[in-house]
């Protein structure tokens, strides 16, 4: 197990949110785009890679601490927001999973379902991209949210 104390990764996220209209359907000019770059630690414990850093207000979380838990295997995600709002997604292949998910004007229940998890992470650095599916409380999908990560070790 390898522990890192200081924020030496430069952190890269994109992430593609596809929103459903009510027929179930996606469209490619609603597609959703956000960039993030940040300093944070990449840490391993057992067979799961712990990639956290502070939010800015770029995605309106300031103030918060995220850390996305993802298993070596591929088998599952968890991203975890503390702070000013808490949510806890946990996305597992094929399973459905009801999540808290808070904002600054409420919280919510959300289905979440893994649609795919690639990992190619080690202590080192690497990637990981997964997607997931989002349904409101009556099951009527919302989006499809896909995460492509890049970890890189910095002095």
């Amino acid at each position: 197990m390898s522990k890192a104390t200081n924020e030496n990764y430069i952190i890269r996220i994109k992430s593609y949110i596809d929103q459903f209209d009510s027929e179930g359907n996606t469209k490619e000019e609603d597609r959703d785009h956000i960039e993030l770059m940040t300093r944070g630690n990449l840490v391993k414990k057992g067979e799961s890679f712990y990639i956290t850093y502070k939010e800015t207000q770029t995605i309106g979380f300031e103030g918060c601490t995220t850390t996305i838990k993802i298993a070596e295997d591929g088998s599952r995600v968890a991203l975890l927001r503390f702070g000013r709002t808490n949510s806890q997604l946990l996305i597992e292949r094929e399973r459905r999973n009801l999540c808290h998910y808070e904002t600054e004007v409420g919280s919510l229940t959300l289905g979440v379902t893994g649609d795919g998890i690639d990992c190619n992470l080690t202590e080192k650095g690497g990637s990981a991209v997964f997607s997931y599916l989002l349904d409101a409380d009556d099951a009527r999908l919302v989006s499809r949210n896909t995460l492509e990560m890049t970890v890189q070790h910095v002095n």
